[in-house]
């Protein structure tokens, strides 16, 4: 307000001044505009007052317009700070981010009246501050922009925590000027910029601007109000990001939860399951128990394998057995793997593997029933180790009886044969069955899984099986070993992809004659090697006289009967003379003409005589083999007391 003139008007002057001063008060108390203070003074002119009350009235009148600037700028300031308290509330009230950016921008725009309001937030990660929020922009480059720390109005105050203006900025040197951020600002038309820093604390976390598309010059108390502001938004930004993180850490809190009960519920039930396995191992039960506890637990169908791929145990029909490429990427892995839909889970005790699990009927096994998979194999590892150890232990008694039955030393000690008839039946041998002894033979390096096979057999023949000797024997009850020779021969060698050579010799009349019939085992197992025959398996009967010759009980009624049957019923059923026929055939050197002259028949009866043996014993009967075993036999069964036939051809 100017200071007040001393009064050198007269009284009079004082009367029109106090009705000047009347209307000045009265213009002021109804906020009258500005132009209307002028019309005190006119009236007062207008009515012929004097210089001195002029003077005075003028005086009144320009204290009246500083009074109502004054108020003016208080009601300004007032209505300010009345929408900034209400921004704050507004603020307070929004918990989500980018509403509360959005409202911040909007009410920039509002307060100061500018063409623009935007905001940026600092990126610690890329050392910039770069455009988040906008209001009346309309440029897509402005709205994607990203200032360096220090670069343009925004950069600089991003950098100094401290509010910068430009009236102008295109034209302001003050500023460091890219093209970047110069092409932006140009295609949005900015002119006159206001920048003050968002900080919390003292830390500055963006930048919020004001700006108009003409050359603007910002009063300090606009700066202060969009300070303010600022400030009640920086608040209200990291308010509402704590919030969003709170509430993220409670998703994740939330997640967490459920994953740990979820996960702790599947390691129960894991628990409970491996209880109940491991309690019908304890209890004796077998693998098909097992097997049939886990198909039920993740309802599908189950394939037990052990380590040669020999099925142990099956639920379900159609449940698929286990790939060997899906057993072999399991056992790498240490995990269950999905095979075309089949899931496969080796059992492993540490890297030794003992065999395999196939579940069928679940492609799509949750993550909890697959470790319960995991688990299923492991108590089935438990089980096939008990079986093994058991199996072993009864392996080495069985070992154990087996050299005991085979050597000599017990073979005429009757306490002692009484004994191991008592052990052999306690493991299920019955000895007084007819008892074959078979010995198998195969590459050296594969005796350990050629026992393992050969006592899987026994097993199953109410047998005996065990290393002896450099070889396998098989104890098992048979009345004709030699077909089980023959078998065991191609079986065993399919199992391990190498020959095995069987030689056989039984059956034993009593537990006291094992012990010869394990060495002509022995001798025919060594006729076979040496007859090239190595990959099959056979009796001393089946090599002819070559089982005669090394047989110590030289079967020569057999023997004469498998080779000549045919030809001695006939004969004694028709009266013939085939035999003797042979033998002159034979003993004349294979000569028709001789042959006749001793048989004193003429030579057409002995082609066709010859014929007719042929018919009886097959077209091969004259190859050099088969004449040496038909020439053996004729002699032992005339040495035997066989007689040639008396009748007529």
């Amino acid at each position: 307000m100017p200071p007040a003139h001393p009064r050198t008007a007269p009284d009079t002057a004082g009367g029109t001044a106090a009705a000047t001063l009347r209307d000045l008060l009265g213009l002021l108390a109804r906020q009258a505009p500005a132009e209307d203070f002028a019309r005190p003074a006119a009236r007062a002119r207008e009515a012929g007052a004097s210089p001195g009350e002029l003077a005075l009235v003028d005086e009144a009148t320009e204290t009246a317009l500083a009074v109502r600037r004054t108020l003016d700028q208080h009601r300004r300031r007032e209505a300010e700070l009345s929408a900034l308290f209400d921004t704050a509330s507004d603020l307070a009230a929004l918990t989500d981010l980018d509403a509360v950016l959005r409202a911040i921008v909007r009410r920039a725009r509002l307060l100061l009246g500018t063409d623009v309001a935007y905001l940026t937030l600092n990126d610690p990660a890329a050392g910039d501050t770069f455009m988040r929020v906008t209001d009346g922009c309309t440029s897509a480059r402005f709205q994607q922009l990203r200032l360096g720390m220090g670069e343009g109005l925004g950069g600089l105050v991003a950098q100094t925590a401290r509010p910068y203006a430009s009236a102008d900025y295109r034209a302001d040197g003050r500023f460091e000027h890219t093209v970047t951020i110069d092409t932006a600002v140009g295609e949005e038309g900015l002119r006159g910029i206001l920048g003050v820093p968002l900080r919390v604390g003292s830390r500055v976390i963006g930048v919020l601007y004001a700006a108009d598309r003409r050359p603007r010059d910002f009063a300090p108390d606009q700066i202060a109000l969009l300070a303010s502001l600022a400030d009640h938004a920086a608040v209200a930004i990291d308010s509402a990001r704590l919030l969003e993180e709170t509430r993220a850490a409670l998703v994740e809190l939330n997640a967490a939860t459920a994953t740990a009960r979820a996960q702790s519920a599947a390691m129960a039930r894991a628990a409970e399951t491996h209880d109940r396995l491991t309690d019908i191992v304890l209890r004796g039960g077998d693998v098909a128990d097992v097997a049939a506890e886990i198909a039920v637990l993740l309802d599908g169908g189950l394939v037990v394998q052990d380590a040669d791929g020999t099925e142990l145990a099956r639920v379900g029909a159609d449940a698929p057995r286990a790939p060997a490429h899906g057993v072999t990427a399991s056992r790498s892995g240490g995990r269950a793997v999905s095979v075309d839909g089949v899931w496969v889970s080796a059992v492993l005790a540490g890297p030794e593997l003992l065999g395999s699990i196939a579940l069928g009927g679940r492609p799509d096994l949750t993550d909890s029933d697959r470790r319960l998979f995991e688990r299923a194999s492991l108590d089935t590892a438990l089980l096939l180790l008990l079986r093994r150890s058991v199996a072993e232990a009864e392996d080495r008694v069985r070992g154990e009886l087996l050299d005991d039955l085979l050597t000599a030393a017990h073979a005429t000690d009757p306490r002692r044969l009484g004994s191991l008839t008592l052990r052999a039946r306690r493991l299920g041998v019955d000895l007084t069955e007819p008892t074959s002894v078979l010995v198998l033979h195969g590459e050296p390096d594969l005796r350990t899984r050629l026992t393992a096979q050969a006592t899987r057999r026994a097993r199953a023949l109410h047998g005996l099986a065990g290393p002896l000797g450099g070889h396998v024997v098989l104890l098992a009850r048979a009345a004709d070993p030699g077909p089980l020779a023959a078998a065991l021969a191609v079986e065993l060698g399919d199992a391990l992809g190498t020959p095995v050579t069987v030689g056989a010799a039984g059956p034993a009349s009593g537990p006291d004659r094992l012990h010869a019939v394990h060495a002509e085992a022995l001798r025919c197992l060594q006729a076979l090697t040496v007859l090239g025959r190595t990959g099959q398996g056979a009796s001393l009967p089946d090599l002819g006289f070559v089982g005669v010759l090394l047989g110590d009980r030289a079967d020569v009624a057999g023997y004469v009967e498998r080779v000549l049957g045919p030809v001695l019923a006939y004969d004694t059923a028709r009266g013939t003379d085939l035999v003797r026929t042979l033998e002159a055939y034979f003993d004349q050197g294979a000569s028709l003409s001789r042959a006749k002259d001793v048989l004193h028949v003429h030579v057409n009866t002995v082609v066709q005589r010859l014929d007719r043996a042929a018919r009886l014993l097959g077209a091969d009967w004259n190859t050099p083999d088969r004449a040496l075993e038909l020439q053996l036999a004729l002699r032992l069964h005339r040495l035997s007391g066989g007689a040639p036939g008396a009748g007529q051809p």
